[in-house]
């Protein structure tokens, strides 16, 4: 089956009667495309700008009569406030899922690991496979930030045997995952949202990962009070914003370490890092490694 895309640029206030017309003709559902700004660092972005609106019409018999109906019912809505001419665009049916998955190759990160997408067989099989759904949230191992931290992580396991980790946010659960194999007996990940612990668990059993890993909701407060197993370990990760780490700084992100114990951050832009530094080094902590690619950085400090 091949598909004809119509799609219309408007700004905010026309998107959703542009959008309710689409929807008339097209049984499959409207989408609608919009910029993004960031106003602070912390901002995860603000929609801006105008608004693409599109529907794909199923090409048949009807396909004239449809786009005729369609361009009507748009010609009275423009006669209340000018619209713009609607773009058409021939598109060929595909298997969607199985084109996506080719966008997505194994990733070797370090001397050991591999981080693998969950549907293929490792082509390395001296490493050590991390399998992740890259369609799921935050944390696909594609990004640098937690490429960056899997790489501290495991020069971390080089010159200690792990014991129990910390995971700080966890989002797709590939760093405590990660930690696990590469040797600790028990991790504790944790994060603010309930979807990023399920994703965490979906992920932990993709990868045979058990009762070793102990998940929750809740962030440093949460795991200082006691409300998990246990409230420190020999290394702790967390791969978050830079802010946000500085603020977890004073929750007590430090006192999760264990002494002689290290931390390891990321999610940090190279210009923020010194600000991450200071904010550690006021609580005790002492740099020990930074890795950098492109603009990402990740810390390693020891207590």
């Amino acid at each position: 089956m091949n598909w004809l895309e119509v799609s219309l640029t408007v700004n905010g206030e026309l998107a959703e009667s542009v959008a309710d017309v689409f929807a008339r003709f097209a049984p499959n559902g409207v989408m609608t495309e919009q910029g993004v700004k960031f106003l602070d660092e912390e901002d995860e972005g603000t929609a801006t700008g105008p608004i693409t609106v599109r529907a794909y019409l199923e090409v048949n018999d009807q396909l004239e009569e449809t786009r005729q109906k369609l361009e009507e019912s748009l010609f009275y809505l423009g006669m209340i406030q000018p619209l713009p001419t609607p773009a058409y665009k021939q598109i060929a049916d595909q298997n969607w899922m199985e084109a996506w998955k080719l966008h997505y190759k194994p990733i070797l990160i370090g001397q050991r690991l591999l981080i693998l997408p969950a549907w293929l067989e490792s082509p390395e099989p001296n490493r050590i496979p991390i399998k992740i759904d890259p369609g799921m949230a935050f944390g696909t191992g594609t990004h640098p930030t937690t490429q960056l931290c899997l790489e501290l992580m495991e020069l971390s396991t080089d010159h200690s045997p792990l014991s129990t980790v910390i995971d700080v946010g966890c989002g797709s659960g590939i760093l405590s995952i990660a930690a696990l194999k590469l040797g600790a007996t028990k991790v504790l990940g944790v994060d603010i949202d309930i979807e990023s612990v399920k994703n965490s668990r979906e992920n932990a059993d993709t990868n045979g990962v058990g009762e070793e890993l102990l998940l929750g909701q809740g962030s440093v407060t949460e795991v200082l009070s006691g409300s998990f197993q246990f409230k420190s370990a020999p290394l702790v990760v967390a791969n978050i914003l830079a802010p946000i780490i500085i603020r977890l700084f004073d929750a007590g992100l430090a006192d999760l370490v264990e002494p002689n114990g290290e931390i390891i951050l990321s999610g940090i832009l190279a210009h923020q890092a010194e600000n991450v530094i200071e904010a550690a080094q006021a609580k005790g902590l002492k740099r020990n490694d930074q890795r950098q690619i492109a603009d990402w950085v990740a810390i390693s400090l020891k207590r």
